[in-house]
């Protein structure tokens, strides 16, 4: 260990930090091994500006205040120095006292990189270079993959959750056990992406770690930060993006947190009307000081650098923009202008998008946005919030509502499936049935379906054949893949023994296949986010609650045609206009017997018939099964 190895805090360090703009900020702050006038141990840098004193405490000194005290930086508020003969491994807190009234109080580190296993709560010193990546082909490659014109069908997992061991008390695997088996089963089922339910540090399993106390720090329930290392770099040499869930939203109030750092509101509001949410009883930030700029941007930046993960997922978006999100009249407060809009959030938002962008280029940006909230994701510098994609949860809204129906009375509600087509390239759109909407009585994908068991099944593959001929990238959460029965449990493993069942295998079968074409016909993806990549052929047909739609790429001969029945009556002869002649082939079929069908089809494809049809000089003559997705791909075209 070198003192070439960290370096203290340089002028231009301390003007970056008072002007809101260290954006690397891990690098000085919190625990650095280093040697120092020959000396090895570890040098400590804390921000609590209005502490009267603070030092470092931990087994190696018996807890004790006194024995190691931290310095005051100048009037940068940060606290720091240098303590002798600890490690890597060596957990630790800072004994934080305050200089406005008695609070004593011992804090883990805003800024630690690994953290004890709960429900210990002590930071734990690490060195994080201690790993040899191995996924150069893939970081060199991730341009393409995260384009807008990209494939995109994304797995969203918990970890703790997916798979268990039952024959050891029903325990999670480790991060190094979990890559191989979720990488060769993503690719297996043909996602691009995962997308990972919050894995920065949090204290209660039950908040799937949207209540985040460690924004540096992979969570240590699964291992360590090169255990998790391990784990994104094994998705990536499998071709597997990754994404994670990001909670600048809020954060918990437990005693060891953020909250009340140094005796005063430090990183939330003070006034609970704009510093405290109502309904998850946690802290919100002030996003009008510069150092949580710092904190917060810096955390960002931090999952992209070191851990090279390829996304990052902003939860809970809309809390962030207004004001009176969920208040009532009275318990807020309005802004300079004397609207709802939060001015400190939006700058920060996009300013955090506009750094992520400018230092990693090729990776995304994804907000859980749920109103609407205009030009999410346009840049900035038109006037938007510069996300890349954004949820599109009034697709997702409408979209369950509808299929929440008998078949029987949708003709009545047909708007619910065509609304999202007025909308659908407002925004570069992810399609999401995420893990929302399978816990709280909600119910599981499969469970939601109406009709008998048949019906059920028919109608869930019919859902995911419209989501996948649908505009926008999709997001299906773990266990709907192939239809599980129960809601989610984030204390048991999925379901997996339903696969023993030729039903649920064949959703499965399904989904991966619908996961191929995605991936093998550009019509599906190319101009996802471009009006001119869909066209409706009918989208009127109410009575018969049947849609039928054209995707297109970019090159005149990539074209796919998707025809939907919501019904469990089959239709033929059906007619479709198209707009080139010849052989259609029909390339995928909801209903085929190896999905779990009734194996009505159209025996391969059909030909068209010079027979202006639709407003479209050809047509073709087709068997449209009961609650079936089929899709058509031209042959050679005839024009």
């Amino acid at each position: 260990m070198s003192e070439s190895g960290w370096r203290f805090f340089s002028d231009f360090d301390v003007y970056l930090w008072k002007q809101g703009n260290f954006y690397r900020s891990w690098e000085k702050m919190g625990a650095h091994p280093c040697r120092l006038s020959g000396a090895d141990g570890v040098h400590f840098a804390v921000w609590a500006p209005n502490a009267k004193k603070v030092s470092v405490v931990g087994e190696f000194n018996g807890w004790d205040e006194a024995a190691h005290p931290l310095e005051p930086f100048g009037d940068t508020g940060i606290w720091k120095g240098f303590v002798p003969d600890i490690g890597v491994g060596t957990l630790y807190k800072y004994a934080i006292r305050s200089g406005f009234n008695d609070y004593y109080v011992l804090k883990s580190d805003p800024y630690a990189f690994y953290a004890e296993k709960r429900p210990g709560t002590a930071s734990i010193v690490w060195d994080l270079s201690a790993y040899a990546w191995q996924d150069k082909a893939w970081m060199q490659s991730r341009k393409d993959r995260n384009s807008r014109s990209a494939p995109m069908a994304i797995y969203e997992v918990h970890l703790g959750s997916w798979m268990r061991v039952a024959e050891e008390g029903n325990r999670w695997l480790t991060y190094r056990e979990l890559a191989p088996r979720l990488a060769a089963y993503v690719q297996e089922m043909g996602f691009t992406h995962v997308e990972l339910l919050p894995v920065t540090e949090h204290p209660l399993d039950a908040s799937w770690g949207y209540q985040t106390t460690g924004y540096f720090a992979a969570t240590s329930r699964f291992g360590t930060p090169q255990d998790f290392m391990y784990f994104v770099d094994t998705l990536h040499q499998h071709g597997i993006g990754v994404i994670v869930d990001w909670v600048p939203a809020h954060f918990p109030t437990d005693e060891h947190g953020l909250g009340y750092f140094d005796g005063t509101h430090l990183y939330e509001h003070a006034d609970p009307r704009q510093g405290f949410h109502p309904d998850w009883k946690s802290f919100i930030y002030n996003y009008g000081r510069n150092e949580v700029l710092n904190f917060l941007i810096s955390s960002a930046l931090f999952w992209l650098d070191v851990y090279h993960v390829d996304g990052l997922r902003v939860d809970a978006v809309a809390s962030m923009l207004y004001l009176d999100y969920s208040r009532r009249n009275g318990e807020w407060i309005p802004n300079m202008y004397g609207g709802n809009e939060n001015l400190e959030a939006i700058a920060f938002l996009r300013r955090f998008n506009e750094m992520v962008y400018r230092e990693h280029p090729d990776a995304l940006t994804i907000a859980e946005e749920s109103t609407a909230w205009p030009m999410v994701s346009r840049p900035t510098y038109l006037g938007g919030l510069g996300f890349g994609f954004k949820w599109n949860m009034g697709w997702m809204h409408d979209t369950l509502l509808y299929m929440s129906k008998d078949p029987v009375h949708r003709k009545y509600h047909h708007n619910l499936l065509t609304f999202s087509l007025l909308y659908a390239f407002s925004e570069n759109f992810i399609l999401p049935f995420s893990h929302d909407e399978v816990v709280h009585g909600k119910a599981s994908m499969l469970a939601k379906m109406p009709g008998d068991l048949w019906q059920k099944f028919a109608n869930l593959r019919l859902l995911f054949g419209y989501m996948y001929g649908h505009p926008g990238k999709k997001l299906l959460f773990m266990g709907s893949e192939f239809g599980q029965w129960s809601e989610w449990n984030h204390d048991a493993s999925l379901d997996w023994p339903l696969l023993e069942h030729d039903t649920h295998r064949g959703v499965q079968q399904w989904v991966r296949d619908l996961n191929r074409l995605l991936q093998s016909e550009p019509a599906l993806y190319e101009l996802d986010n471009e009006p001119h990549g869909f066209e409706w052929i009918d989208c009127n047909d109410s009575d018969q609650s049947t849609l039928v739609f054209l995707r297109r790429g970019k090159r005149v001969e990539n074209v796919l045609v998707c025809a939907l029945n919501f019904t469990p009556v089959p239709r033929f002869p059906y007619r479709i206009g198209v707009p080139f002649g010849g052989f259609w082939h029909e390339v995928l079929n909801s209903d085929a017997a190896v999905y779990g069908g009734s194996g009505q089809g159209n025996l391969g494809g059909v030909v068209a018939e010079a027979t202006p049809y639709h407003g479209r000089p050809y047509c073709l003559t087709i068997n449209l099964p009961p609650l079936a997705a089929v899709f058509f791909k031209p042959g050679e075209i005839s024009l």
